[in-house]
């Protein structure tokens, strides 16, 4: 993976930590995603008008792969929350939903040609361990089998749910941005989330809750649609410059960054479980570069 790619992914690990930050601080995180999707399509639409040629003329297989793409991340969302709703703790949802890290390597390898090296491998595997260590309340045998414990459990199986559909969706990421420039595929794809996170106007009320957090949260407002632009292009570009395989897991720098975030800006403690995980994820981060 070279430098430049590494260090694009790096800067979308930033912007996703971020905008959950600023999602976090929201007064209504489902109306404050909205804006946050409509700001960046709204940006991202003026440059385009701005650009000649910034959006060649699409083929029906983009289309396509950014349709998909992005149907695979509204339902990763929709997973995580089931998840939540069906009574599974941070603790077990989040490690069980990061197992994309471990099947976007395999549709890499079987899909895609991709090529890893021992190096590589043992560096995905590092950032596979750190993000489900992050979420460890204690070091024990039982708190490491429980988010395993039973596979029957239906939280647990949407856990599992979501981080097979968001390898799929990194899947048509990787395609997408392959075949096509990353700026326009990446305006596609957040046109389509954003079309898809619209569906909720429908539901009655959800347009006063929109205009609520406009009128609370306005500067917050304002900032989203950059910070979810930062995110999301600069990941595109590295993942056109590097693979799948890499540069997905390499964007778990952002569980670190989190951590950092909450430590200095949010006053939050530090214990040695969140010290061992950010360690173990560097590590990954590190091999990842070289492998």
């Amino acid at each position: 993976m070279s430098s430049f790619a590494l260090t694009l992914v790096l800067l979308s690990a930033v912007s996703h930590a971020l905008w959950n930050l600023l999602v976090k601080g929201s007064r209504d995180q489902i109306a404050y995603i909205w804006w946050m999707f409509a700001g960046a399509l709204t940006l991202m639409l003026l440059l385009t008008a701005l650009l000649p040629g910034a959006l060649p003329p699409v083929p029906p297989r983009i289309w396509l792969l950014a349709a998909a793409g992005a149907a695979c991340f509204a339902l990763y969302h929709l997973c995580n929350g089931l998840a939540y709703r069906l009574g599974g703790d941070l603790s077990l949802v989040y490690p069980l939903a990061q197992t994309s890290i471990l099947w976007v390597p395999l549709w890499g390898v079987l899909l895609l040609g991709e090529h890893l090296t021992p190096v590589g491998i043992g560096g995905i595997l590092l950032v596979a361990l750190g993000a489900f260590t992050i979420q460890l309340q204690r070091f024990s045998r039982a708190e490491l089998r429980r988010p395993l414990a039973n596979l029957r459990n239906p939280a647990v199986l949407a856990a599992l749910s979501a981080g097979l559909i968001y390898s799929v969706g990194a899947l048509c990421d990787k395609l997408g941005v392959g075949a096509y420039p990353p700026f326009p595929f990446t305006l596609l794809l957040v046109a389509f989330m954003t079309l898809f996170l619209s569906l909720n106007l429908l539901r009655q009320g959800f347009v006063r809750r929109l205009g609520e957090e406009w009128r609370h949260n306005r500067r917050r407002v304002l900032l989203a649609g950059p910070v979810l632009m930062g995110s999301f292009l600069p990941f595109r570009y590295g993942l056109r410059l590097a693979p799948m395989s890499y540069a997905v897991p390499v964007r778990q720098a952002s569980l670190v960054i989190a951590v950092v975030i909450g430590v200095v800006f949010l006053h939050e403690t530090c214990g040695r479980i969140r010290l061992l995980a950010a360690g173990l994820i560097l590590a990954g981060v590190i091999c990842l570069r070289f492998g």
